[in-house]
């Protein structure tokens, strides 16, 4: 019987940075403005906070349920069998497979604008061929998709630490004096880009295989994070310092290229751009990598059909669950409004997960005080960007609760007629 092939912390690392530096940065970042106006930085520091005490959950629990299924072992260890576990593992799939529709179209966008394909289907075909791409690449094997990672993640952040060194210089550092008294709104800024911090939990994926796992496992967690954290914070001071708030709503979806014009000019724009496709296309590796396994594992557990294709991987029947369920996705659905939902969706599972922590902190030998700050932070995020988008889009809330419920119903159906029984693996003594 052969061996796993196993991954390095740099591996790791880089996993976790690819599937966070995706679209998030590029995408929501004259969204933060638009709430937070100069507080903008304060309000990505807010998020990676969150994102931090969660990832300490995270790092308890995937040293002690190491598993493909990663998210769902824990939900499952934290809640047990029943309807509610089951509900929450087919939110937490759809959420992925929004996640990843949504870098698929980001990258599919970029590439056919930066290319001048004006055509409609341009930026459907290529997001639909970058997801064949990108799954056909984990077929290879987890040590193929960290050395990718590795390659990409490095020439990104060298990209984006380009972008906030150059810009430093120059920077007019006064406007900065004119942060809003508003904190409620910087707060609120902070958890609606939130998303932007969602990738972190993709190692848990990898925990069976990294080596040295109880070492290195919790350490490719916090390095990500706080990397991230640095990185988009400095961003957000750089483009801040060149931008007005207002001149970054404006822009939108390409905030952080136009951005870049003041001070490196139209290079600086199709050089943003160039950055944007690599890390949506690395945000798509690690998401595949991640949610393939996470497929397989509730098809395997009962959650989901058992899908079986012959002698194909445990790997390959994930990988052809979600792609199909992505490029259905993609190419029928308009993401702008479910990439909310999808935000909603993995608060939901960090504050459920964050929560499991809290009810075993003595088994995964965790501290409660920060297992309980991260239960009511990230709750509270929750709260707050279904508060906000209920203002703004009445209608995306009352899908997301609908989405919610028909997860129950769905679960409550598939149980009664299979006759199922979730099979559990739990921490190690």
């Amino acid at each position: 019987m052969g061996g796993r092939e196993k991954i390095g912390l740099r591996e790791a690392v880089a996993i976790g940075i690819g599937g966070m530096i995706g679209g998030g940065i590029f995408a929501v970042l004259g969204l933060a403005a638009e709430y937070s106006g100069y507080g903008t930085p304060i309000a990505f520091l807010l998020a990676g906070v969150t994102a931090l005490l969660t990832s300490y959950s995270y790092a308890k629990f995937s040293v002690a349920v190491p598993s493909e299924g990663g998210t769902v072992e824990f939900i499952a260890a934290a809640y047990r069998n029943g309807l509610f576990v089951g509900a929450v593992n087919i939110i937490l799939l759809l959420s992925y497979v929004v996640m990843l529709s949504l870098y698929s179209h980001a990258f599919g966008a970029y590439l056919a604008a930066l290319f001048g394909l004006g055509f409609w289907p341009a930026g459907q075909i290529l997001a639909t061929l970058v997801l064949l791409f990108f799954a056909w690449l984990n077929l290879r094997g987890a040590k193929t998709v960290g050395r990718t990672e590795d390659v990409i993640v490095g020439t990104k952040l060298a990209i984006l630490l380009l972008f906030a060194i150059i810009g430093l210089y120059g920077l007019k550092w006064s406007k900065f004096t004119q942060i809003s008294g508003d904190w409620g709104s910087i707060i609120a800024g902070g958890f609606l880009i939130f998303l932007a911090y969602e990738g972190f939990e993709l190692i848990a994926n990898t925990a069976r295989d990294i080596e040295r796992p109880l070492e290195n496992i919790p350490r490719a967690y916090y390095i990500s994070v706080l990397t991230v954290i640095a990185v988009y914070v400095l961003v957000a001071i750089v483009a801040l310092g060149h931008m007005s708030p207002a001149a970054l709503e404006r822009a939108k979806d390409y905030a952080l290229a136009e951005a870049a014009r003041p001070f490196l000019g139209d290079a600086g724009f199709v050089l943003i751009a160039i950055a944007a496709l690599l890390s949506t296309a690395s945000a798509i590796n690690a998401t595949v990598y991640g949610s393939a396994r996470i497929a397989y594992s509730l098809a395997k557990d009962g959650v989901l059909p058992d899908f079986r294709f012959g002698g194909w991987s445990e790997s390959a029947e994930g990988l052809a669950i979600v792609t199909l369920l992505a490029i259905a996705l993609v190419n029928t659905v308009n993401l702008a409004g479910i990439s909310l939902l999808g935000s909603a969706g993995f608060l939901l599972i960090f504050g459920l997960v964050n929560l499991g922590a809290l009810m075993l902190y003595r088994q995964l030998r965790a501290n409660l005080w920060v297992v309980g700050a991260a239960t009511l932070l990230t709750f509270s995020a929750l709260l707050t960007l279904l508060y906000q988008v209920s203002q703004r889009h009445p209608g995306s809330v009352t899908l997301f609760f609908a989405i919610f419920a028909a997860a129950f119903i769905l679960e409550a159906v598939y149980r009664s007629v299979k006759k199922r029984t979730v099979h559990l693996r739990f921490w190690r003594e």
